[in-house]
């Protein structure tokens, strides 16, 4: 049974957040660093964490710990779970963000792509979530885990079918862990976003037709009222985890596509296949994967990944078009939240 009063104010206490060096991470942490609390940042780019933790200073004119740690790897987390609370006497607060994002046609995935997205999306969740419970436990103040999910873990989105998976296994998560703490001082919120203008889309890998599935991935994620601020997304979640809520659904779009999956799911399935008939093709021949940078430095440098030559990129295409029309806040929020590698884009 409950033996410590909960707070509702996050003042003083002790954060840690995965996948923290950028892109929602970051903006969560800076967000959690005004309220109050002593924040370390964890991600697997020594370089990046440097520069987020520089970017969350300058910003919030708080002091930011970081953590190098690849969360797919038990024994790092658990190391950076128990090194966090040495520091700061305490963990009170725990967000699992840490992801990867494929976008493709199945016809061009492998086994292996669903078991990155579930290692690194679901796994990497696990890992922190079991590593800290123990100390969310312990927390003097009630502690607050929060998972990070995706509309696309309520409903299977064409041409991201593993990170839905990964997600829906999250979301599935994020509910039990819920129903088993129910009597500890331990609060569990999941969050379901919809698409936000993270700069997420130069961090996720494109196969089939790549550059054409970073056209239209880009241009969505990017397009107002069908996308979200992410900074706006990074205070909806802090509040909801002041105020210890279960679920969180962001964007009308992904809290009306959610309703609309529970009441009618095989007319939803049936719209979501009408949707994949109007992405790009999967190409004859498979080729390699190509990351976001890759892909933006092409349309830049002029370089086809789908054919894996150098074309000339100076007439404007029409997936050139779509990109700059849809995508320019995400370009944006790219540069700003730390998503985009100063230098010229490097091949994987």
């Amino acid at each position: 049974m409950a033996t410590t009063a909960r707070r509702s104010d996050l003042v003083g206490l002790s954060a840690l957040v995965t996948g923290g060096s950028r892109g929602l991470g970051l903006l969560l942490s800076a967000r959690l660093a005004r309220r109050g609390c002593q924040v370390t940042l964890a991600a697997r780019d020594a370089d990046e964490l440097r520069r987020g933790a520089a970017w969350a200073e300058e910003r919030t004119g708080k002091k930011f710990s970081t953590a190098v740690c690849d969360v797919r790897d038990r024994d790092a987390v658990e190391s950076v779970v128990r090194e966090t609370q040495a520091r700061h006497g305490g963990l009170d607060v725990v967000v699992a963000n840490a992801g990867v994002i494929q976008v493709a046609p199945v016809a061009s995935l492998g086994a292996e792509t669903f078991e990155d997205a579930m290692a690194t999306i679901f796994g990497g969740t696990v890992n922190t979530a079991m590593a800290a419970l123990p100390r969310l436990r312990a927390s003097a103040a009630g502690g607050r885990l929060c998972l990070i999910g995706s509309v696309g873990g309520l409903l299977a989105v064409p041409h991201l079918l593993p990170y839905s998976c990964a997600k829906a296994a999250v979301g599935a998560l994020g509910e039990g862990l819920r129903a088993e703490t129910a009597e500890n001082d331990v609060t569990v919120t999941t969050v379901h976003p919809g698409l936000m203008r993270t700069g997420s889309h130069l961090q996720a890998e494109f196969g089939g037709r790549s550059s054409r599935e970073f056209a239209w991935f880009s241009a969505l994620s990017g397009t107002p009222v069908v996308s979200m601020d992410a900074d706006r997304a990074a205070e909806r979640i802090v509040r909801a985890l002041e105020r210890r809520r279960t679920r969180l659904v962001l964007t009308p779009a992904a809290r009306a596509a959610s309703v609309a999956h529970g009441v009618a799911p095989a007319t939803v399935t049936r719209l979501s296949g009408f949707a994949a008939r109007l992405l790009p093709p999967p190409p004859a021949v498979p080729g390699e994967a190509a990351d976001g940078f890759e892909q933006s430095g092409g349309f830049e440098q002029g370089h086809d990944l789908d054919q894996g030559r150098v074309i000339d990129r100076t007439a404007a295409t029409w997936t050139e078009k779509v990109r700059r029309l849809g995508s320019l806040l995400n370009d944006r929020a790219a540069h700003r939240y730390n998503q985009h590698i100063p230098g010229p884009p490097t091949s994987a």
